[in-house]
């Protein structure tokens, strides 16, 4: 049986100025997708967030859904305590997830 994986994430921009919330089942395809801006009319991409620094697992889709939706609902402060506890220096990751 094949196990699922759904993951949550938060990119910024360079100077970390603002941070965007989303949810996929292939994080390196959709930082990929991200970097290279293939929608250049979306949030992303105006602002430039394609720096990964923060993301979490769930097995079920539901939950990375509810967890999206929890996330985005919180104020930016417990945003920011989120991505701290996880990376404190909120260093770039895509290259931990890329493997490149």
């Amino acid at each position: 049986m094949r196990k699922h994986e759904y993951f949550v994430y938060i990119l910024t921009n360079f100077n970390r100025t603002v941070i965007y919330v989303g949810v996929t089942n292939s994080l390196s395809r959709r930082i990929a997708e991200h970097h290279e801006q293939i929608n250049p009319d979306g949030f992303t991409a105006k602002y430039q967030c394609k720096y990964l620094v923060y993301y979490e697992i769930h097995q079920y889709i539901r939950n990375a859904l509810a967890r999206e939706k929890e996330i985005k609902s919180w104020r930016r402060e417990k945003k920011n305590q989120l991505i701290e506890e996880f990376n404190p220096g909120w260093n770039f990751l895509n290259n931990d997830v890329l493997g490149d």
